[in-house]
């Protein structure tokens, strides 16, 4: 019995010696796929302060708050990932069972005897222990893999919220927008309403033709059309932000009336940053990490297996008498299993671990360069926007200055109608684009702060 403890023992300070630590193997890997990093962004050298948190809040929009929250609570697909949150980590644990020994109570009872005449009977209680000692690391390399694709999940859960809240806003938008457009087709449709009412006029006057009568019907009839195809959408739009915070489709949801201002830009901080900023990023990081220790696993399965079993039990026809010293008897062994011939699948699987692994480094490397692709770009767009913005502003506003005078102008005889359907038609395009550029100014507003990897709380 001593000898079999001091084996134990000489192999558990083996495996404690040989287990490996690929986490720096695995984050030298990973930079080294990268390319090189700038000190400051190219798009806004500017902006290197901290990356802001709360941006739902700098909105200042408290309807959007609470739809965030609900979506948080109800959004299937976030639900889905945090069951897959809790799946990982059961997997983790499954991983780990075996570095510690697995021990087992059974017992049995039985009677018989002939038909006819006394019966007699047997019992037995016994204790098993078991235990792989962990010679190569095999087993504690299959947990660390396992614990760290339970991490990669969980950061992958963190960004999903992050980008839960981000589609929620630009959905609060899109329905926001949808009913200004609804409102700026309306206000066009009333203005054609009132000059179709002078074309009828000046009709029965003769002073206008058969050709303007159809030309205005014509025009209140497509603007109607449009009227239809607004409503339809700011239904629409209602209905997919109701799917996101996980109510029932009835484009029944109240929002304000106007969009919120867009709040100044946020600081966007140093590149490097972002690679332990991002959940997305911190997740892929974790996967490079679990493939290392797959590779890790996959070789140590080629090595010999080593087990300590032990029982210690005893059995009597006597219940009262199954715990008498006489009774019980241990047994322990210490069993080695070395693969020979398996067809090549041990090779096979540390193939595939490689592979893995490389596949593992390549995605990393690439999220990290749509990451840095998405900040640069929101960075630039955001100033793009800006800028579109004013120029719509001045374009609406002479737009509907040159409809005030072309009126006036018919009115008094000195243009015909084509000038003013015209016209009109330019005022209904420059509102239509300035209310789709606000919005489009919010959703990169978002999509910036969502591209840093600023959270929504």
């Amino acid at each position: 019995m001593i000898r079999l403890i001091s084996i134990a023992l000489i192999l558990v300070s083996l495996g404690a010696c040989s287990s490996p630590d690929s986490s720096q193997q695995a984050a030298s890997a990973a930079r080294g796929a990268l390319p090189n990093v700038p000190d400051v962004w190219a798009s806004a050298s500017e902006r290197i302060g901290q990356v802001e948190v709360g941006w739902i809040e700098a909105l200042d929009d408290p309807v959007l708050t609470a739809l965030a929250e609900e979506a948080q609570q109800n959004n299937r697909d976030l639900q889905v990932a945090a069951a897959n949150v809790e799946r990982s980590w059961a997997l983790a644990g499954q991983a780990g069972a075996g570095l510690t020994p697995a021990v087992n109570l059974s017992s049995n009872a039985d009677r018989g005897g002939p038909v006819e005449g006394s019966s007699s009977g047997s019992y037995g209680l016994s204790l098993q222990a078991s235990w792989e000692v962990d010679v190569w690391g095999r087993i504690q390399a299959g947990e660390q893999a396992a614990v760290l694709s339970a991490q990669s999940a969980e950061a992958d859960y963190v960004y999903s919220q992050y980008s839960i809240s981000a589609a929620v806003a630009r959905a609060y938008f899109l329905a926001i927008e949808a009913g200004q457009q609804v409102e700026v087709t309306r206000k066009t449709l009333d203005g054609l309403t009132e000059t179709d009412r002078i074309v009828g006029v000046r009709h029965e006057l003769g002073r206008a033709t058969s050709q303007d009568v159809a030309l205005s019907r014509s025009d209140l009839a497509q603007t109607q059309a449009s009227l239809a195809s607004a409503q339809g959408s700011q239904r629409d739009a209602l209905r997919g932000l109701e799917v996101l915070v996980g109510r029932y489709p009835a484009a029944e949801l109240e929002v304000r009336t106007t969009l919120p201002t867009v709040p100044p830009q946020p600081p966007a901080d140093l590149p490097s940053s972002l690679l332990e900023r991002r959940p997305d990023i911190v997740a892929a990081e974790r996967s490079v990490a679990a493939a290392f220790n797959s590779l890790d696993q996959a070789k140590a399965a080629r090595m010999p297996s080593i087990s300590l079993t032990g029982s210690l039990g005893g059995s009597s026809s006597d219940l009262s008498n199954l715990l008498n010293p006489t009774n019980i008897a241990w047994q322990a062994a210490v069993s080695l299993v070395a693969p020979l011939i398996d067809g090549g699948l041990r090779e096979a699987q540390v193939d595939q671990a490689t592979a893995e692994q490389k596949q593992a480094i390549s995605s990393y490397a690439q999220a990290v360069l749509d990451a840095f692709q998405e900040v640069e770009s929101s960075l630039d767009q955001n100033v793009v926007l800006r800028e579109r913005a004013a120029s719509l502003r001045i374009a609406a506003r002479e737009a509907n200055k040159a409809l005030r005078i072309v009126r006036l102008r018919y009115d008094e005889g000195e243009t015909d109608l084509l000038d003013v359907l015209t016209i009109q038609q330019s005022v209904f395009s420059s509102d239509s684009n300035l209310v789709s550029i606000e919005r489009a100014r919010l959703d990169e507003w978002v999509g910036l702060n969502q591209a840093l990897g600023g959270d929504w709380q």
